[in-house]
């Protein structure tokens, strides 16, 4: 009895001592020492809150809230760096990495790859004899202008040459699942997607998705992208590259998506309803990977099949009985075809074209950076003997749209109802103001 007491006191005054005595290792000097190594290596300040070391439930350093850039582009909240036991034995000293709570700003992308050429650079020359076995990563996030990521959990294993073995990623709710493993010539990566919301302005669903890229260098290939949404398929195929510049292009297709759902959040009033198909290609290039999306380039084909307009009924619109403040209905058409062209945060719908068994419509409409529109869409009544195109301005926001006949044509229409009465007169008159609103067009500055 007395001898197993004594056990007991000398464990326990062992694990107290274990526990308490890396407080009394002075840190503050390494930490100075080790913030300016890694200012001088980055090229930004860095700074470290505090660090103590720990020796349950195993041996670590356990660093808390680093913080790097000048507008604190990086902070991690806790890092851990915990030696291999087993290697201590060997040549060299292994360690794992555990990361809480990283956030990267899109500032310091180009900070990291730079760090990442250099390291890349100074691999081969190394003689370190500390290596990272495996880094674990809970809830990374990445912060992009006006898109919110996920969360992310990362568990990735290195060899030792302190390249990538395997990588695997996923969000903290399982939709979205990503593997790398190396090849020859780079990293084959594989994205899995099941009910998973894309982080955009738009909000777009997926119901699955099945993503394959390559990596080699600073340029990463996606070769295949299959995706299922709203009833339809989504494919394309993209190329990032980044250095001095952030670089993409690619191309997509789209069979049979449902357009109510996505067209109705961008405009509750006017939208539409029926199968969207087309293709088309895009590209953009600039400085900071943030800034790709306002630069993009892309001409995109499409046509929607047997749907309605809704929000807008284009016949009687055309018939000039429209008022000011009237707006309203719906217009059912077998095919509504065009071309979308799109500059940095300007789009220009050209080529529309519209076609029922009442009427036929063709125009193009501008959507401006404050998501005003600006347009014109010329209608014809099939039932009219005349077959007259009425013009229609388009004005008001993307939101809020707002077709009215023109003023031209009002003015006409009633000119010529005055000189040969209803009917003729007046779709007669439409024409003559159509036409005098386009020569007015030729003498005004774009």
């Amino acid at each position: 009895m007395k001898k197993t007491k004594k056990i007991a006191v000398i464990f326990l005054s062992l694990t107290s001592l274990l526990i308490i005595l890396p407080f009394f290792i002075p840190m503050q000097s390494y930490l100075n020492q080790a913030e300016q190594q890694l200012s001088e290596k980055i090229g930004a300040p860095v700074t470290i809150a505090s660090a103590h070391f720990a020796l349950l439930p195993s041996p670590r350093l356990i660093v808390k809230e680093i913080v790097a850039g000048q507008s604190e582009d990086v902070r991690v909240a806790r890092l851990a760096v915990i030696p291999v036991l087993t290697s201590l034995l060997s040549g060299r000293l292994l360690f794992d990495l555990a990361l809480d709570e990283p956030v990267i700003k899109s500032s310091a992308l180009t900070l990291l790859s730079k760090l990442s050429d250099e390291n890349a650079k100074s691999k081969d020359e190394s003689t370190s004899i500390y290596l990272v076995r495996r880094i674990e990563i809970e809830q990374f996030q990445l912060m992009l202008p006006d898109t919110k990521l996920p969360n992310l959990n990362i568990r990735a294993f290195l060899t030792d040459k302190q390249t990538l073995a395997t990588l695997n990623l996923e969000t903290q709710d399982g939709a979205l699942v990503a593997q790398a493993d190396p090849n020859l010539t780079g990293y084959d990566i594989e994205v899995k997607v099941k009910k998973w919301q894309l982080p955009t302005q738009m909000p777009i669903q997926l119901e699955r998705a099945l993503v394959k890229m390559h990596y080699k260098d600073n340029q990463l290939t996606i070769s295949k992208l299959e995706a299922r949404l709203y009833d339809g398929d989504l494919t394309g195929a993209a190329e990032f590259s980044w250095g001095s510049q952030w670089q993409v292009n690619g191309s997509l297709n789209v069979n049979g998506v449902s357009v109510r759902e996505v067209s109705k959040s961008v405009s509750p009033s006017v939208y539409l309803s029926g199968r969207l198909y087309g293709d088309g290609r895009f590209s953009s290039s600039a400085k900071e990977v943030s800034a790709l999306i306002d630069k993009i380039q892309a001409d995109f084909k499409f046509k929607v099949n047997h749907g309605v307009l809704h929000g807008l009924d284009l016949v009687k619109l055309a018939s000039l009985l429209v008022r000011q403040n009237e707006q309203g209905g719906e217009t059912q058409f077998d095919e509504f075809s065009g071309v979308l062209n799109v500059l940095g945060k300007q789009y220009r719908l050209r080529d529309l074209k519209i076609s029922s068994g009442l009427l036929a419509a063709a125009g193009q409409v501008k959507i401006k950076a404050n998501k005003s529109l600006e347009g014109e869409v010329a209608v014809e009544l099939k039932r009219s003997a005349s077959l007259v195109a009425i013009p229609l301005d388009v004005s008001g926001t993307l939101a809020n749209p707002v077709v009215l006949p023109s003023k031209a044509a009002l003015a006409g229409a009633i000119a010529g109802t005055a000189v040969l009465g209803p009917g003729v007169g007046t779709s007669l008159g439409a024409k003559a103001g159509e036409a005098l609103g386009k020569v007015k067009g030729l003498f005004q500055s774009k």
